[in-house]
């Protein structure tokens, strides 16, 4: 139905924007279905989500691959972290677009001297706070939202540290209406993205590449298991001509090599986002995941 992107420096509200927005939107008739995914969902601290550059991207892959398993056409996906960079903006947004759904931007325009002030009071309360020298980092590199770009618009703007915000607030209930009003050939101020045609053929080529690689593995699967319960050497399981040999010294139960098969298919699926694709057929999987297996549980 919509993707909500909330935005905005550390400590500036975000989190109360986003709480009373999931709270504004049930009143909505219909009642659509609200989550908020942020760090806290995966049980991530601030200091250690932002901690060098490696572990920034780590949490925006995490939280992108949540978005792109959350979105569709019946509920509305709030998405709470900084959301800093416009670059990760439009990789949600592009999101949104393949999902064919609503989306829109909710920025905490908050002055960075009250930012500091609420997360040394955060210190003071006993509560969780940035440390200083990542709370300027971020600072530094925040990149404010635009609405001439097509992924910060249509923006709404929120300022915590100058007015009073509650659910009632023209803002909030801007957003509210924008995000649950009933759309039909009349309706003009409401845009739905439309998947493009290079949008479908990626997502096709990957639900493909991904049923490829499932179906080739468990094949190796139970060619090792097989081989185990007829007591055939290890380092002669031969899965076909032009494909390498299993060459494992040891007899691995099934929960081992059904993990090993988990922690390969989320490698190669991570590897896909940063690197080359994933294999698109059988034989490029098994060859792949054979390669895994004999280096993980291999001959020394």
């Amino acid at each position: 139905m919509a993707l909500v992107v909330i935005c905005g420096q550390p400590c500036s509200g975000k989190s109360t924007a986003a709480a009373l927005l999931a709270e504004a939107i049930p009143a909505a008739d219909p009642k659509p279905t609200v989550r908020i995914i942020d760090e806290s969902s995966f049980h991530l601290g601030r200091n250690q989500s932002y901690a060098d550059m490696v572990a920034e991207k780590n949490l925006r892959g995490v939280l992108r691959s949540e978005v792109d398993r959350s979105v569709s056409k019946d509920n509305i996906i709030i998405v709470d972290s900084l959301n800093s960079i416009k670059g990760y903006r439009y990789e949600l947004w592009c999101l949104a677009r393949a999902a064919g759904i609503r989306y829109c931007v909710l920025f905490c325009d908050t002055e960075e001297s009250y930012c500091r002030e609420w997360n040394n009071k955060r210190g003071e309360m006993g509560e969780s706070t940035y440390d200083t020298k990542i709370f300027e980092d971020l600072v530094r590199r925040f990149e404010r939202p635009d609405r001439r770009n097509r992924w910060d618009s249509p923006l709404f703007e929120l300022f915590p540290s100058r007015d009073e915000i509650n659910q009632s607030s023209p803002v909030i209930a801007e957003a509210v209406s924008y995000l649950t009003k009933k759309v039909d050939t009349k309706t003009r101020d409401v845009r739905i993205l439309q998947p493009t045609i290079a949008t479908q053929n990626a997502r096709t080529a990957e639900a493909n590449s991904l049923y490829e690689m499932d179906r080739a593995t468990q094949e190796v699967i139970n060619a090792i298991v097989e081989a185990q319960s007829s007591g055939l050497a290890m380092n002669k399981i031969s899965l076909g001509q032009h494909l390498p040999t299993i060459n494992i010294q040891r007899s691995v139960g099934l929960p081992e090599l059904r993990r090993l098969r988990r922690t390969f298919i989320k490698l190669a699926g991570q590897t896909s986002l940063s690197g080359p694709p994933p294999p698109t057929d059988a034989d490029s999987s098994k060859r792949m995941f054979v390669d895994y297996l004999n280096r993980e549980i291999g001959a020394a």
